[in-house]
């Protein structure tokens, strides 16, 4: 009699790279994105832990965002594969991929201009059989705006629109957050309430990727940096030895090794 197949042997690439317990939620293999005669996204590997606060950054034209919309099913991979919780997204439709537990956040504010704060955030409820009238109280006082329920989302700071657009995402409880420049074009202050929202989720158990330009933002989100450039992934590691790092320095923060 043969010796029994090994488990391993039999488990779908999905859930070996991310399911069955593993603690990788997200995985990417041999992802590639080509626009003609330009590759902006290639052959990369990138993996993320449940849990984890992972910033992603590098020069203008690295692919960060590209990365981010080939996860999100806004552009289809060239090359590839992705996985999330067990699950393999690649071909997956973008609505399908928020199903299984992802939430997207792009740089400008997606907000309904012509409806009041609440109301907002009524709009992805729609999608949930959750306890609507709780679920609308905490995320009121957890973005910071209950005082604001009411206001029209066009009356709101740029900062505020960028804390209801999270507030929004956060509603349907995902599993994994995608940030792409969460505090672009925003004041200091503003800025402090963005990372002190994103401690609070990541506190409660959310998992997050951002792509950001601020440093002094990523130095307080974030444990674990991976850098792009070109394409590629450059360095990964904790946001000390990133930010030491001459050739990083070099290529990203402009200054001469």
């Amino acid at each position: 009699m043969s010796a029994p197949e090994d488990i391993n042997v039999r488990q779908k690439p999905a859930v070996a790279a991310t399911g069955g317990g593993r603690s990788t939620m997200l995985a990417t293999k041999q992802l590639t994105k080509n626009f003609g005669g330009l590759t902006a996204v290639d052959s990369v590997d990138f993996s993320v832990a449940e849990g984890e606060i992972r910033c992603l950054i590098g020069p203008n034209g690295a692919g960060k965002s590209t990365l981010l919309e080939l996860i999100t099913g806004q552009l289809d991979p060239s090359d590839g594969d992705i996985y999330f919780d067990g699950e393999d997204l690649t071909g997956l439709d973008t609505h399908k991929r928020i199903d299984t537990g992802i939430s997207v956040k792009f740089q400008s504010p997606h907000v309904y201009e012509n409806l009041t704060v609440e109301e907002n955030l009524r709009v992805p409820l729609q999608r949930t059989d959750r306890d609507v009238e709780r679920v609308l109280a905490e995320t009121l006082d957890r973005i910071a705006l209950a005082e604001k329920a009411e206001t029209g989302a066009s009356e709101l700071s740029h900062g505020e629109k960028q804390r209801l657009e999270i507030g929004m995402a956060v509603t349907l409880e995902p599993k994994l957050m995608l940030l792409d420049e969460p505090v672009a074009g925003m004041s200091v202050d503003e800025t402090d309430d963005v990372a002190d929202l994103i401690r609070s989720l990541h506190d409660d158990g959310m998992t997050f990727v951002v792509v950001e330009h601020d440093m002094e933002f990523v130095r307080r989100i974030s444990e674990q940096v991976t850098v792009l450039n070109q394409g590629k992934i450059f360095r990964q590691g904790p946001i000390e030895e990133i930010e030491a790092d001459e050739d990083v320095r070099r290529i990203y923060l402009g200054e001469n090794a």
